[in-house]
């Protein structure tokens, strides 16, 4: 175990030669991970090796010891056992070696070496692609931590709801790829929330809503509870004043109405509201609300621009992805370029 208390030791001076005949920057570690530079066992010189044996230069080395210094804690044996289970997914050392330098310390997270290679080996199994393995291995390390019987209960658990809620055999794979890929998160969930999460969906809606639902909020729902998500909808009843069976169809028509905290959905309300928009208006287009304050504001200036206000038409033109909204201001602006034609006006006839 690695002492933090570093007060009463002194710095391993052998460990601050090495770093420093590796061009690293020694005051970036003592003001983010000090405690690494006390420790008495350190292997900086062969892990640097290691790096460079993968194809990394002296620049990387360095970059990648100033981030995660407490790589030089580790065995040259843990991270040769890392190295070849990353290899697993990824296509080649390249590769790896830019995977490491921009995620260093999920790959020197060396715990749990057995559950994270028998993970990898299972979601390869399930069917995963390589390149959505690794980015799992470098955005939700920890799901690599788990004992693969554990992942394995949670994805049967989720395939057997989806069955369960009329979902077909034929899809449920795709489905639960489709699931995991979107969200990794929801490994870490026990079946007791997975199960809590849907009984409360289904007091409200049909078995085909839920899945729905499930299909559109992307596995997000699960890091929700009944209790915020019960809050979420009285919020939306009580700004839209509408009836349960409006609430549903509102909800459905947006997700986000069940997944974000009453905290978020009031600040973007105000927000909108701010601008001059009506409530009756967001309930027509209840999407906006996926919006930040920020993208609205922008985009309201963008379409003021060409002349377009959105206080008195509908919200559609705000709504969507990035994407969506690049193509219907697009739309917005070749209409206003484009010359009306009069049928009334006489045609000129030359002589």
């Amino acid at each position: 175990c690695y002492t933090t208390d570093t007060k009463s030791r002194e710095e391993n001076k052998k460990t601050i030669e090495s770093l420093h005949s590796l061009s690293v920057d020694i005051k970036k570690i003592r003001r983010l991970k000090e405690w690494v530079l006390h420790q008495d066992v350190v292997y900086v010189n062969e892990i640097a090796g290691i790096l460079r044996d993968m194809g990394a230069d002296e620049t990387t080395v360095a970059s990648i010891l100033e981030r995660c210094p407490e790589a030089i804690l580790h065995t040259p044996a843990e991270i040769n056992s890392q190295r070849a289970l990353w290899q697993l997914v990824c296509q080649n050392e390249k590769q790896l070696i830019k995977l490491v330098e921009q995620f260093p310390e999920s790959f020197f997270s060396t715990k749990y070496h057995e559950n994270q290679e028998a993970n990898i080996l299972f979601f390869q199994e399930l069917g995963l692609k390589n390149n959505i393995i690794t980015r799992f291995l470098t955005s939700a390390p920890n799901i690599f931590y788990n004992p693969v019987e554990k992942n394995k209960n949670l994805i049967e658990t989720l395939q057997r709801h989806y069955l369960n809620l009329g979902g077909s055999d034929a899809n449920v794979k795709i489905w639960m790829l489709k699931l995991l890929s979107q969200n990794p998160f929801i490994l870490l969930n026990s079946s007791t929330v997975i199960q809590e999460n849907l009984e409360f969906l289904q007091n409200y809606f049909t078995d085909h809503e839920v899945l729905q639902l499930l299909s559109k909020l992307k596995g997000f729902i699960f890091q929700l509870t009944p209790t915020t998500m019960q809050k979420s909808m009285l919020f939306s009843q009580n700004v839209f004043k509408c009836s349960n069976q409006e609430l549903k169809q509102l909800v459905l028509k947006c997700p986000a109405l069940l997944g974000y905290s009453v905290a978020v959905l009031e600040e973007r309300l105000e927000g909108l509201l701010k601008e001059g928009i009506s409530v009756a208006q967001i309930r027509e287009t209840p999407m906006v609300l996926e919006l930040t304050t920020q993208i609205v504001q922008y985009r309201i200036k963008k379409l003021s621009t060409l002349g377009y206000d959105v206080k008195s038409g509908t919200l559609e033109s705000l709504s969507g992805t990035k994407k969506d909204f690049e193509a219907k201001y697009g739309k917005i602006q070749s209409k206003k370029e484009r010359p009306v034609f009069n049928p009334v006006a006489p045609i000129k006839i030359e002589d």
